[in-house]
């Protein structure tokens, strides 16, 4: 399904509430200054409120993104889209794409 693509800057939370951020982004491909993320990129957690063992298995540490463009690639590997879906480390609970540019769709 098509979507705007994902980058550096856009707002994603995990389903906690917490701020999810790329570790690493493709410095090659850009959109209004921002570098892009693809899927091989993972994202670190931080402020995730799910409480830890023994009360849940929180909070959410880090996420790896498990789907990304079907036709649009940066550097071989599929580029992130505002309908990728990731899962959580070690909740297995998946990441919200809040925000992101709205200049250029992929597919």
């Amino acid at each position: 399904m098509p979507g705007y693509l994902l980058h550096q800057g856009a707002t994603v939370l995990c389903a906690h509430g917490g701020q999810a951020q790329p570790t690493a982004v493709n410095p090659r491909v850009k959109i209004n200054g921002q570098s892009i993320v693809t899927q091989s990129n993972s994202y670190t957690i931080s402020g995730c409120s799910l409480p830890p063992p023994p009360n849940a298995n929180g909070p959410c540490v880090s996420a790896q993104w498990t789907r990304g463009a079907v036709r649009v690639k940066a550097g071989g590997v599929p580029v992130l889209l505002q309908d990728s879906q990731a899962s959580c480390a070690p909740t297995g609970t998946g990441l919200t794409i809040v925000t992101t540019q709205t200049t250029v769709r992929g597919t």
